[in-house]
């Protein structure tokens, strides 16, 4: 297939590893029919992920989460990724980075992680080869709140076993408010981003509250994204502090930080619900938040994929186009038609996350 790679900034399979036991070296199709019959689609979606869709899309690079919930917002018995503390928290963490090292060390073909320049020009460099049809899909180990940290001198060993990206928040933390949880950083909030820093890990503001995520731009010296969140003002009624204000966006924009769009249709469209169908969302409502950030940009170099798939929901709640991550590359035509470049459409499928990889990931452990 021609055409520009993909970077996804957001994808939680060791959860769905952990949590349904799912094999992400079957196709998103073979997936399906092997959990016709179980609770996962029940409850997280048929499953839009699977290698051969990687294949098929060119989606070379994945922000791979660690994730767990508080013990609060469980959802069911079936939510076994759960934790009470923040000791419970850290066992939860590392057995999901466990899990993604069996993967690339059972299939090193398949997957593998990126933790240094050198493996991510590997990966590149394997994409680029046209003597074969099939590459290795690399991991960016992204951690997603940050409980799992019991102290910031813990950030040391986190960063060695390939962790290079925190969000502090999910729900509220210790460290931040979080997604229906309003509230600043706290003291010790402030002591993780210092920690954070001295290790040059990227902070992602998604699922931070608003006042949270102003105080990390205005503190934090190092690098800054938000992973996967959308457009407040294209979303005016939703009454939720998941997405970003024009004033997180311009405080990203200022800082050289990069967004991944979410092509959740509850994120698309406020209000909507699963059992009103797919028809009514569609490729064009995704492609209005990329364009949105790029107009107050003033360019298509902060903006980018963070798909969110298999995270909470799967194909019954993404936009009608969509049967597999594969079919994200449909919004190429969506963009050519807004007048975008060639050189934009690169940028926003793939390059820009690529750049803010290449200038904070380590040249060498």
């Amino acid at each position: 297939m021609t055409g520009p790679i993909i970077v996804d900034a957001h994808e939680d399979l060791a959860w769905n590893i952990l949590t349904f036991k799912r094999d992400y070296t079957h196709s998103a199709s073979e997936t399906r029919k092997n959990e016709q019959d179980t609770i996962a689609p029940q409850v997280n979606g048929d499953t839009l992920l699977g290698w051969q869709d990687y294949q098929r899309g060119k989606v070379a690079v994945v922000f791979s989460t660690l994730f767990a919930a508080p013990a609060r917002r469980k959802l069911g018995e079936w939510d076994s990724q759960c934790y009470d503390s923040d000791e419970e928290a850290h066992v939860r963490y590392r057995a999901q980075l466990d899990a993604y090292d069996r993967l690339v060390e059972e299939h090193p073909d398949m997957f593998q992680k990126i933790e240094t320049q050198a493996d991510l020009a590997t990966i590149l460099a394997h994409w680029q080869r046209e003597d074969t049809e099939e590459h290795p899909v690399g991991l960016i180990i992204l951690m997603e709140g940050a409980e799992g940290v019991r102290q910031p001198a813990e950030l040391e060993d986190w960063y060695l076993r390939g962790v290079r990206i925190i969000g502090p928040a999910w729900a509220g933390t210790r460290y931040c408010g979080g997604t229906r949880e309003p509230g600043g950083l706290t003291q010790d909030g402030y002591a993780l981003l210092d920690g954070m820093a001295e290790f040059k890990l990227t902070l992602d503001l998604s699922h931070m509250d608003e006042k949270a995520a102003l105080e990390a731009l205005d503190s934090y010296s190092g690098a800054i994204i938000a992973s996967h969140a959308n457009v407040l003002n294209l979303l005016k009624g939703s009454g939720s502090n998941r997405h970003l204000s024009d004033e997180v966006i311009q405080g990203l924009v200022e800082r050289g930080g990069v967004i991944g769009i979410v092509p959740n249709n509850g994120f698309l469209r406020p209000g909507w619900r699963e059992v009103e169908g797919r028809s009514d969302v569609t490729l064009q409502d995704y492609v209005a938040h990329i364009d949105y950030i790029c107009q107050l940009a003033g360019d298509a170099l902060h903006v980018g994929i963070g798909s969110d798939f298999d995270g909470g929901f799967g194909l019954q709640s993404v936009p009608a186009e969509i049967d597999t991550i594969s079919d994200l590359r449909k919004i190429i035509s969506i963009l050519e038609q807004k007048g975008y470049t060639e050189p934009d459409i690169t940028a926003i499928l793939g390059k820009n996350w690529l750049v803010k990889l290449q200038n904070t990931i380590p040249e060498a452990l």
